[in-house]
């Protein structure tokens, strides 16, 4: 590990905002228009998007950006099953770290009105769930 990019992780002059690392397959379409939705208001999140796909991922998703986020979104079970392999084989514990799981296909233009719109329904959605119920899906 490289010592520089863990200390970025926690890097204390990024704020006290909740940072949130938004996953999909290829990190160009989903997962940024989560992250653009999240990075605004209401919520002013600090926002990364990155793919699970290293074969077509411009920017995919490592350790480091795993250690970096306080909450990760996942677009769709599929990717949440991606993540947690990658965690498998790289030893990494998400325990504490909430994973939230959202149900967006992948038919959408990069921040498509329609896209935009399921992911707030979505992600609100989640924010009301009763704790004991997300606790039960994280497992």
């Amino acid at each position: 590990m490289s010592f520089n990019k863990l200390y970025n992780t926690k890097n204390p002059n990024q704020g006290p905002e909740k940072r949130v690392l938004c996953l999909c397959s290829a990190g160009l379409l989903r997962s940024p228009t989560v992250a653009w939705v999240l990075g605004n208001a209401p919520y002013d999140y600090n926002t990364r998007a990155a793919g699970t796909s290293h074969e077509f991922a411009l920017v995919g998703v490592d350790e480091y950006l795993i250690c970096w986020a306080d909450e990760i979104v996942c677009v769709s079970s599929q990717i949440h099953e991606r993540l947690l392999a990658y965690c498998k084989e790289h030893e990494i514990d998400l325990s504490g770290t909430p994973v939230v799981v959202l149900d967006i296909p992948d038919i959408y233009q990069r921040r498509a009105p329609k896209l935009v719109a399921l992911i707030e329904k979505q992600y609100q959605e989640y924010q009301h769930a009763e704790p004991e119920m997300i606790a039960r899906e994280a497992q």
